[in-house]
């Protein structure tokens, strides 16, 4: 968690806590299913979400904005990304419905 802290210090009380539960929930979904290599989840922070945020560093979306995160697998990017920008709706597709289970239940 403290390495997105450290390129995106200026996250709201609520946006660190909804990073911090990630952890947990993937890998409660990922002992279920596989949503992200069971030998790679506990990179989880620096190889998945952290690359999501990196769209984050060349693009600003604007309040309002409709993103479609086509083929997001276990919701990467969608979900860090819906984390940081609140204000943009993410619409999530992927054609294998368990990894929509998570991005559902999220």
């Amino acid at each position: 968690m403290q390495v997105i802290l450290d390129h995106f210090p200026y996250l709201t009380p609520e946006q660190q806590a909804q990073f911090a539960q990630l952890d947990e929930l993937y890998r409660l979904w990922n002992a279920r299913i596989n949503v992200i290599s069971r030998k790679d989840i506990d990179n989880l922070y620096t190889h998945h979400v952290l690359h999501s945020l990196a769209i984050a560093k060349f693009v600003q979306f604007e309040p309002d904005t409709q993103i479609v995160d086509l083929g997001t697998g276990g919701g990467f990017p969608g979900i860090p990304l819906a984390i940081l920008f609140p204000e943009v709706s993410f619409t999530m597709i992927d054609g294998t419905r368990n990894k929509i289970t998570v991005v559902e239940r999220r």
